[in-house]
């Protein structure tokens, strides 16, 4: 009877120890939103990727869809996720411009024909000139206005931006007060859909200057490079199954195509405008490069010059951006980093 209570009370003992070690297991929450380039972690979580990974090293991943995009940097911004999907220019404009010190673990894709400027009845941006134009100001679509008028020699002041939402926009192009929208996929594929529409520009003519990113938080990230392992290595695995025209490929572009409100073939449409970096070989041939530095550069000046690093930022060079290829801004307010760490070691099967 003795011998037995001791067991009983050892079985106790294991218990109680089991439950402590899966209460003390760190936990991360990663906010997204429906996009192209962000749609293979939505498949990744619903699919065991994530939780294969997050298994291996010891951690715990949530995905939450947030469907408001801005809203959810904000969310996180705030605090109250470990890491978001964003774009290069909200990451520095939102977090890092909020002192929220900021790391670009994952750098997905860039744009490379999924943001556009649509017309009615007008072949080229110069017929903008002295126009109203509809889109969601300060945005990345603002950023490709301006870059797309810079270089058809015009500037912000020869048209008219009228700030829209970007769920009002494609029933805003079919009115015929609206003539001109800045905006990107699924939207811009069916604003397209409207008679006598154009696209006059695209993010395709400014490759790798929209980028879409896994944005962690630094400390959190120092703190925890399990997580950074973890998530790389769930998110190149994504890419592999997703890739070529094998059944388990459709079947996962299927998914994510259906997910985010379309088919295979329109999931397709916007992937052949997304240039997805396949492989971690292919992201480190593009982080490694200056051209991250030099793209920061440029929408550094476009946000001072439209006030999102804060009303006291003193000049574009504010916030410090660390990449691979060397540092741009503020060296004593580093905020936004570009790493190529975790990625080195997906691309050498060290994960």
């Amino acid at each position: 009877m003795i011998i037995a209570f001791k067991r009983l009370l050892l079985l106790c003992a294991l218990a109680l120890f089991s439950v402590n070690a899966l209460a003390a297991k760190p936990t991360f929450k990663i906010c997204w939103s429906i996009y192209a380039g962000w749609m293979p972690w939505d498949f990744a979580q619903q699919n065991g990727i994530v939780k294969k990974w997050a298994d291996k090293y010891g951690v715990d991943i949530q995905f939450v869809q947030v469907n408001d995009y801005i809203e959810s940097v904000n969310q996180y911004t705030s605090g109250g996720f470990d890491g978001c999907t964003m774009t290069n220019m909200d990451a520095l404009t939102i977090p890092a411009s909020g002192g929220v010190d900021s790391t670009a673990l994952i750098v997905g894709d860039y744009s490379n024909g999924n943001d556009g400027i649509l017309v009615k009845g007008a072949d080229s941006v110069a017929a903008l000139k002295g126009k109203p134009i509809n889109l969601v100001e300060l945005s990345v679509s603002h950023y490709l206005l301006a870059r797309a008028l810079d270089k058809s020699g015009l500037s912000e002041k020869d048209v008219k931006v009228v700030n829209t939402a970007d769920a009002d926009l494609v029933a805003a192009f079919s009115t015929p007060e609206v003539n001109a929208i800045v905006t990107w996929n699924p939207l811009l594929a069916e604003a397209e859909k409207q008679p006598n529409s154009k696209l006059v520009f695209s993010s395709a003519q400014i490759p790798g200057e929209i980028l879409d990113l896994l944005v962690v938080n630094t400390a959190t990230l120092k703190k925890h490079p399990e997580l950074g392992k973890a998530l790389t290595g769930a998110w190149y695995e994504t890419l592999k199954t997703m890739s070529g025209s094998s059944p388990e490929a459709i079947r996962a572009r299927t998914q994510m195509g259906e997910a985010s409100g379309t088919d295979l073939a329109g999931f397709d449409r916007q992937l052949a405008a997304t240039h997805l970096f396949s492989d971690a070989k292919l992201t480190l041939d593009f982080i490694d490069t200056p051209q991250i530095k030099a793209t920061m550069q440029l929408v550094a000046e476009f946000s001072f010059k439209h006030g999102l690093l804060g009303e006291a930022a003193p000049g574009a060079d504010v916030v410090g951006i660390e990449t691979p290829a060397g540092s741009w801004g503020n060296a004593g307010n580093v905020k936004l980093r570009f790493t190529d760490e975790f990625t080195r070691l997906a691309a050498a099967n060290q994960l």
